[in-house]
């Protein structure tokens, strides 16, 4: 069975539903599960997609969904699901419905073929809404927002007891021009989850954040998280710190490389956050931080290399895109878009 796997089971999402003396508890299960549309069949013609073979795809997704029925978690979240062919869809839904599953979908903008699929089992969930979030970007990605409700005798120890789930998938860092695309994409769905509260009205609520990050514990995705209160169930539940990055992975990627990429956060609501803000600013200087130092820069030797060719006391956007452009954070042949796109976020960090 093709894809990767993140799970953690019976993991509390209050403190007042535990796993101890056989207490009633909730699992949830994160699994990018390779569309069709991008998983070879062939080393020698690279051409050849599964998505060309009716017989492979769908004995292959039977088998998944096999998998995750047998596993019956609360709370299923995947990635890179075939939303474009239409009887996989019905598939999945046919077959998680009569499971006893409420599950949501999302395809990724400009109709890329793939998206996401979130469902929650009736057992444990009444769903009382759901919102799609569309990043926009150079990567087509998307976000999925549910609000949820337990339901008896989950909610036995609070009768109202709610969450918010997001499913996602981040962009690939095809090099490190993306970085930043990467850490803004988490920084939007921080925020959207933030005015969702407003918006409702929310008092704080544990918050699960499930999905395909494409970003290591050693990246600045993992770190801002890490900075607004949010834990890594897995780390949790193998007592693993945030040295630990070695220890554990999720797949091996499409280059070859051994990778842990995949997670379930976790929020506690009464967990100390900074400001969204401040931890988006601290971020954002911090990679650059980084990627000034690999251009192996002296503190005194930053600002003047910031300023470029301006003769004042002062920084331009114009001098600041070209030194991105030098410690490869952007490239000549980047699209305008893209450097819109970094303005946004510059702006957004400096105000």
């Amino acid at each position: 069975m093709k894809g990767r796997i993140s799970k953690i089971g019976s993991y509390a999402i209050s403190s007042s539903i535990r796993d101890q003396h056989q207490q009633p508890c909730i699992s949830c299960t994160t699994f990018n599960i390779l569309a069709p549309i991008y998983k070879r069949l062939s080393h020698k013609d690279q051409s050849l997609r599964e998505s060309d073979n009716r017989a492979y795809w769908l004995g292959r997704n039977h088998r998944i969904i096999d998998w995750l029925l047998y596993e019956r978690s609360s709370i299923i979240c995947l990635q890179e699901f075939w939303v474009g062919n239409e009887e996989l869809v019905n598939l999945y839904e046919k077959r998680l419905g009569d499971a006893g599953y409420l599950s949501y979908k999302l395809g990724r903008t400009n109709n890329r073929g793939d998206g996401l699929l979130t469902a929650v089992h009736k057992d444990y969930f009444r769903v009382v809404n759901s919102r799609d979030l569309l990043f926009n970007d150079c990567g087509d990605r998307v976000a999925q927002l549910l609000h949820v409700e337990l339901v008896p005798p989950y909610s036995q120890y609070d009768a109202h007891q709610e969450v918010l789930i997001v499913n996602t998938h981040l962009l690939f860092p095809h090099d490190s021009t993306l970085s930043i695309v990467r850490l803004q994409q988490v920084y939007k769905i921080l925020q959207y989850v933030e005015s969702y509260q407003k918006e409702v009205n929310l008092s704080p609520m544990p918050i699960i954040l499930c999905g395909d990050w494409n970003g290591s514990k050693r990246g600045h995705v993992y770190k801002f998280l890490r900075s607004q209160g949010f834990v890594s169930s897995y780390d949790t539940a193998h007592r693993y710190t945030d040295s630990d990055a070695h220890k554990w992975v999720s797949h091996r990627n499409h280059r070859g490389n051994i990778c842990a990429v995949d997670f379930i956060w976790l929020l506690n609501p009464n967990r100390y956050r900074k400001l969204l803000k401040t931890s988006w600013s601290e971020a954002v200087f911090g990679m650059f931080r980084y990627l000034l130092r690999r251009a192996s820069l002296t503190a005194e030797d930053a600002f003047a290399f910031l300023k470029t060719d301006n003769d004042g006391d002062h920084i331009t956007f114009m001098g600041f895109c070209e030194t991105l452009r030098q410690v490869t954070v952007m490239d000549s042949r980047q699209k305008r878009s893209k450097i819109c796109g970094l303005k946004l976020t510059l702006m957004e960090t400096v105000f």
